[in-house]
């Protein structure tokens, strides 16, 4: 004998019609239909109170949650991801908890669905996450170990004009020491704003980099001017692995935040970029908290390098054209850190 299936509103239907019908009681209705006293007397009541539509299947969800986000916060929720629109849940929690601590944010889930709901949100293609071997190049376990630069892909701005990004960065703190749209991707340009960012903050103790022009040279080893403009001034040169952008991938993700925050729309030219990379490093580094940095900002992991000179970098300067000083003289990078081992 085949199985018999029937609906919730279907077994209803017959209790209601067998009740109808007059001949049986509420507990011998009951028994006959394999319920309780008590659902019979909450069935009759709902056909009574509604017909036929009483008896249909009503959601268990509970209609009032005490825990449920307000209308303010989710709205103030939206708002900021309109000015962030590159910012994830946790970062918009924690930027909005840093400065209105008065106010009982929701939990990130919480967000993700509201950012949701209101279509602000897209899947993400999740990728293998890879990890650089060997000795070779630093760990930069503390700020200002290693540095990281590179060039971010060119693109023209509405004038037609071809724009060269050049980027430098902490690689511990993630603090972005250079933005700037240069004209040129030669040594020249990128010593200049290598001997720019020394005097400000201090000099690391590696400066990492990939194999193109002009970090890599075609001595032997790959060793070129700028490398040895680096080792004279006290900072180790290291290159990546050909064919291995991941071994600098911390700074590569930076170039892709840049991409979304600063390009589109595309600048009208070059000095107009270059605010948006003025406003991006501000933002960058004193709003935006970074999940690698248990939601901090990188201006509160970084720190200015310590000076570590010595009496006989006084009588051996290094200056910013890699050339020597006279023996007394005063260091171009005076308070930048270790220019002479």
């Amino acid at each position: 004998m085949p199985w018999s299936e029937t609906s919730a509103m279907e077994s209803r239907e017959r209790l209601v019609r067998d009740w109808l019908r007059g001949d049986a009681t509420v507990s011998e209705l009951g028994r006959r239909h394999g319920v309780s006293r008590r659902t019979v007397y909450a069935t009759l009541a709902r056909y009574d109170a509604e017909g036929v539509a009483g008896l249909k299947e009503r959601s268990h969800a509970a209609r009032h949650h005490p825990n449920a986000m307000g209308e303010a916060v989710e709205r103030r929720l939206v708002e900021l991801r309109g000015e962030r629109p590159t910012w994830g849940p946790k970062k918009l929690l924690a930027w909005l908890s840093a400065r209105e601590p008065e106010v009982r944010w929701p939990g990130r889930s919480a967000a993700a669905a509201a950012l949701s709901r209101h279509g602000l949100t897209a899947k993400r293609r999740t990728e293998r996450s890879w990890r650089p071997q060997g000795d070779d190049l630093g760990t930069g376990e503390r700020p200002n170990d290693v540095w990281c630069v590179d060039f971010k892909g060119w693109w023209r701005t509405r004038d037609a004009r071809r724009l060269d990004p050049l980027s430098l960065s902490d690689h511990r703190s993630r603090y972005v020491l250079r933005l700037v749209a240069v004209e040129r991707c030669d040594f020249a340009t990128v010593r200049t704003v290598l001997s720019g960012a020394f005097r400000e903050h201090g000099l690391p103790l590696s400066l990492r980099s990939d194999n193109g022009p002009p970090f890599a040279g075609r001595g032997m080893g790959g060793i070129g001017r700028l490398a040895v403009w680096l080792v004279r001034a006290g900072v180790r040169p290291e290159r990546i692995a050909p064919g291995r952008p991941q071994q600098n991938g911390r700074h590569e993700r930076l170039h892709l935040t840049v991409q979304q925050d600063t390009v589109l729309p595309v600048a009208r030219d070059r000095r107009e970029q270059q605010r948006r990379f003025a406003a991006f490093t501000r933002m960058f580094n004193e709003e935006r908290p970074h999940e690698a940095l248990d939601m901090a900002t990188p201006s509160k992991v970084w720190a200015r390098a310590r000076v570590r000179g010595t009496a006989s970098c006084a009588r051996r300067s290094i200056r910013p054209d890699g050339r020597r000083g006279r023996s007394g003289a005063t260091a171009r990078f005076a308070g930048a850190g270790r220019w002479c081992s």
